[in-house]
């Protein structure tokens, strides 16, 4: 701030923009804190504070034990007079880290020490409390802004349903489950614990919702910009930094309740162009250690109503292309096409019921998989055409000897004809075995995305291979790898051996790079299906590693304490 002559520090929406001694620091250099009052900070940041002042404040909370929980035995009691299922939250926790979900004792036991130590390792603050877990639960937030004159408003409301180990997802605005009666209800009681403690600027009031009766509780207040605002910034036309800045300068919130109104519908999925806008955080240059969320940017889009959102999510997600390092854009595809999403039919246990085995696009079903392997046609026809130019051969070769291929994908093998070239540089019509597809692109060598359209939709298909006949193509959340044969290859394919998987069934790999924290076994140990074997802390949060069958423990090829690189073995087995 003394370097640059800055008159003020906006604390963006990371550890720093909810730590009150970060803000007191900013006031002591004679600065404006672009946020809340450091009470405000310091008792909403405690989720023991806040849950009594909640209450005082005539907010819904969850039932249960509002103080601090000192040990795991002391849980497992506290568990059994709230009754299971419950959630063991860290006071000081925000982001999802220090949360877990216990469904019997030795649960809580176990899942009390892992989040403590993930508390820890977060927010230096490893008390814990035991609240009632919430079933079917939808996670619904509300937007406020407060003034330093007394003026509160609230902007509607945001759904988080869609979470992994309670890390958002994919966020909405509106949310489809909740009504205005309940948006009403909800955004008065935000306020009210808004005014309890004496708050201005932006902040987020957040509850956990039954999808069972629509009773809603408070869950936690965010005091600072949360990493979804975008979503309500399209659903008001509110920017909420601008916001904050001239509430931080002392002005008056310039709008009443009444003129807030929510016009048409945004998604999140964690360059403005028309309904599209991209806000990204890392640039050539910047290093991303283990410390810090994975996060690459933020793509939202905008409609005119949820299916419309959604819509433009899928066309968006089709287009975004990250390599060199490994991402969720496929996966989010994949949630953005799964009916009981694209009804509304979610909870918080959504991916976990959804993908109980972790996802794969290989392993995601194919709608389009023959206009899929058309377009592996339309690229290797054109692979075959440079290829036959740069031999010397005349300039328009004659390629009816290239045009008949077998298609390969996975089981399936389908005939392949190249019928006509249309207006001879834009497209071709392809038939496979009896289905015509007329494919027109401008689709050029080098390009990652291949476009087109199909029964007048736009089509945009990631596009990954070259003139050795392998193509892999994604669309939808979904990858399926074509191979494009002449008839003879095809027939010589059929008797090539089948490669032999790697087994890996008898070590125990990382499944991410992080701090090998624990290891829970020695050599020549037996072990049982289930039984804790590491503790694995990336992001802050603790990743347990458990055997996936009874076995004997052969090798430990790694040290606790030391970081672990993905796919790096752990410990070996007998």
């Amino acid at each position: 701030m003394k370097r640059t002559g800055a008159e003020a520090v906006h604390p963006g929406y990371g550890f720093l923009s909810e730590n009150a001694e970060f803000a007191k620091a900013v006031h002591a250099a004679r600065k404006t804190f672009i946020g809340p009052p450091i009470g405000a900070i310091k008792s909403m940041g405690d989720n023991i504070d806040s849950k009594k002042l909640a209450k005082e404040a005539g907010v819904n909370v969850i039932p249960g034990y509002i103080d601090v929980v000192k040990t795991a035995e002391d849980a497992a009691d506290a568990a059994k007079e709230i009754g299971f299922p419950v959630m063991i939250k860290a006071s000081a926790g925000g982001g999802g880290k220090g949360m877990r979900i216990a469904y019997n004792e030795n649960e809580i036991k176990e899942g009390f020490r892992s989040a403590s130590n993930e508390a820890m390792s977060s927010f230096a603050d490893d008390r814990m409390l035991i609240e009632k877990y919430v079933q079917e639960p939808r996670h619904i937030e509300i937007q406020i802004l407060a003034d330093m004159k007394g003026n509160f408003v609230y902007l509607g409301e945001r759904e988080c349903t869609i979470q992994r180990r309670h890390q958002k997802v994919i966020e909405e605005s509106p949310s489809i489950f909740v009504d205005k009666r309940m948006r009403r209800k909800m955004g008065l009681q935000a306020i009210l614990l808004a005014k309890k403690v004496d708050y201005f600027s932006a902040g987020t009031v957040e509850f956990v919702v039954s999808g069972k009766d629509k009773n809603f509780y408070f869950l936690e207040m965010n005091t600072r910009l949360q990493v979804e605002h975008p979503v309500t910034e399209l659903v008001t036309g509110i920017d909420l930094v601008e916001q904050m800045i001239l509430i931080a300068a002392g002005q008056k919130i310039k709008f009443k309740q009444r003129n807030v109104k929510l016009n048409g519908w945004a998604i999140e999925s964690n360059a403005q162009k028309n309904h599209i806008r991209v806000d990204t955080g890392v640039e050539e240059g910047s290093e991303i250690s283990m410390f810090y969320d994975p996060m690459i940017s933020k793509l939202c889009t905008y409609g005119s109503n949820r299916r419309n959102a959604i819509k433009n999510m899928r066309e968006a997600l089709n287009e975004f292309c990250v390599e060199g390092v490994s991402h969720n854009i496929n996966f989010l595809s994949s949630v953005l096409c799964h009916q009981k999403f694209i009804r509304g039919n979610i909870s918080t246990n959504f991916i976990g019921e959804e993908y109980p085995k972790g996802y794969s696009p290989l392993d995601s079903a194919h709608k389009e998989e023959k206009l899929l392997a058309a377009i592996a046609c339309f690229v290797h026809r054109r692979f075959v055409e440079r290829s036959s130019a740069i031999s010397g051969q005349i300039t328009r070769p004659d390629l009816s000897a290239y045009a008949d291929w077998i298609i390969i994908t996975g089981k399936k093998r389908y005939r392949a004809k190249v019928l006509d070239s249309i207006n001879q540089d834009s497209g071709f019509v392809i038939k496979l075995n009896n289905q015509k597809f007329r494919i027109i692109s401008d689709w050029q060598f080098g390009d990652k995305i291949f476009r087109t359209k199909y029964n007048g939709e736009k089509v945009s298909a990631k596009i990954q291979g070259n003139s050795d006949s392998t193509y892999s193509l994604f669309y939808n959340g979904a990858q399926l790898d074509v191979f494009v044969l002449s008839p003879n290859n095809a027939r010589l394919q059929k008797l090539m051996p089948k490669e032999r998987a790697t087994d890996s069934s008898k070590s125990l790999l990382s499944p991410m790079p992080g701090l090998l924290v624990s290891i829970a076994v020695k050599p020549d140990q037996s072990v049982r299906a289930g039984e804790e074997l590491a503790v694995i802390e990336a992001m802050k949060m603790e990743n347990i590693l458990r055997a996936e069958k009874d076995c004997t423990i052969k090798t430990i090829e790694a040290e606790a304490g030391k970081s672990v690189e993905v796919d790096q073995i752990i410990l070996t087995m007998k």
